[in-house]
């Protein structure tokens, strides 16, 4: 291996890295979107999950009629999608292909969501959310077919 392959690797390491860290991002955005929804503030960021927005705004009104409880029951609906996207992540970094390609999948139906409800900056969010994963992806396959063209490892000296 010469340095400049060394070097291509490494670019695309961080290329995978960088890609599958953005299911961090939008799991640990969502959650504190969830918190400071279901706490009374109307205030979001753009990469939360369309999908807990919306079971949080339902909480939220049917909780001033029938209690607090629907509010506590879509915490853990926003815990459980939040998990989701955090293991996409966990599986993406250790460059397991389907983990991008279901992260996306979901975020992209979640995309759909945002666009149905008319959140429009969520769904340009989403777009480019979308587009660095998927640089990730293309990153952790041009790594898969690097590792199937090497060389075996040179023996251990005795």
């Amino acid at each position: 291996m010469t340095p400049l392959d060394s070097v291509g690797r490494y670019q695309l390491e961080q290329r995978m890295k960088s890609g599958a860290h953005w299911f961090y991002w939008i799991a640990a955005l969502s959650l504190v979107t969830s918190i400071i929804s279901l706490s009374g503030s109307g205030w979001a960021f753009l990469v939360s999950l369309g999908v807990t927005q919306f079971i949080d705004a339902v909480a939220n009104g049917v909780a001033s009629q029938w209690g607090a409880g629907f509010k506590l029951l879509a915490f853990v609906f926003d815990l459980a999608a939040a998990g989701l996207f955090a293991l996409f992540g966990y599986f993406a970094v250790k460059r397991q292909q389907w983990a991008f390609v279901a992260g996306m999948a979901l975020y992209g139906l979640d995309a759909l969501l945002c666009g149905l409800v008319g959140l429009w900056f969520g769904l340009a969010f989403h777009a480019y959310a979308l587009f660095s994963i998927y640089g990730g992806y293309k990153a952790a396959a041009a790594l898969a077919e690097l590792d199937r063209h090497a060389p075996p490892p040179a023996p251990e000296p005795v």
